[in-house]
């Protein structure tokens, strides 16, 4: 229940799978972000030289409950990624992460955006107001499935902030919804490789001929190509056989609240 989530944190994974069942997921995300209780979670993506150095880390957007709890972003994105709540967790997470590029000045940091944002107020205003200063260590990551809903309206938001130093990546590349043809129609500088095509890469013939396929086409049109979900050394033994620039998973780094 509602009152159980806000209440006593959870002792076991099924506790929150029964109190998030029962929740009102949309009154609890606006609660949070009402509240400033959001905060970003960074994962490092690494070279995929030897031995790797960080390239770039990624920032994933967390709330947290009344207890401090962190509500799994599995349980709500999907139920308020269309609607105005999504548009106002692309503002946290941009705002938290334009805080952090400033305040680390080495540091170059992703940031995942959806492509509805481009023509949100609220959401251009913050970008606005601080790329200025950080543009050429900001990476924004637009989701195959979201470039592809406003496919005009993302190429002109992104023509318009390279030039700034932007740096754009599309993420989830492989998933299906962006032929290959278009591909010369978008900016993207780099590709993240949907993590299907990497799980299990170094048992699988066929993921790894979908995964040469991408990081070819990747690399045709001048794009850096990362492998997502990376678990294993014998998975990232494949990927870089195959050429990948950069690996992101949970064998270099899970999501951590710190640097």
């Amino acid at each position: 229940t509602e009152e159980a989530i806000h209440g006593t944190a959870p002792r076991t994974p099924f506790d929150w799978a029964l109190q998030l069942r029962d929740a009102d997921l949309p009154k609890l995300v606006r609660e949070a972000l009402a509240r400033d209780r959001a905060q970003l979670a960074f994962q490092p993506v690494v070279t995929a030289a030897t031995p790797p150095r960080v390239a770039f880390h990624e920032g994933f957007i967390r709330l947290l409950d009344g207890s401090g709890a962190v509500l799994p972003a599995g349980a709500f994105f999907e139920q308020v990624e269309e609607s105005d709540l999504g548009r106002e967790l692309d503002c946290a997470s941009l705002r938290l992460g334009l805080q952090m590029l400033r305040r680390h000045p080495k540091l170059r940091l992703a940031i995942n955006m959806s492509a509805r944002s481009i023509g949100d107020g609220a959401w251009r205003r913050i970008l606005e107001a601080g790329v200025g200063a950080v543009g050429d260590r900001l990476i924004l990551e637009i989701s195959e499935g979201s470039a592809m809903t406003l496919p005009e309206v993302v190429q002109r938001f992104m023509a318009e902030m390279q030039p700034k130093g932007v740096t754009f990546a599309l993420d989830d590349f492989g998933a299906g919804l962006i032929a290959f043809r278009h591909l010369k129609d978008f900016f993207f500088d780099c590709v993240k490789v949907d993590r299907l095509f990497v799980a299990g890469i170094d048992a699988s013939p066929d993921n790894q001929v979908l995964a040469e396929a991408l990081v070819t086409v990747a690399h045709q049109f001048g794009m850096f190509a990362v492998a997502e979900g990376v678990e294993t050394e014998a998975e990232a033994a494949h990927l870089r056989a195959l050429g990948v620039d950069c690996l992101q998973g949970y064998l270099f780094g899970r999501p951590k609240a710190t640097l």
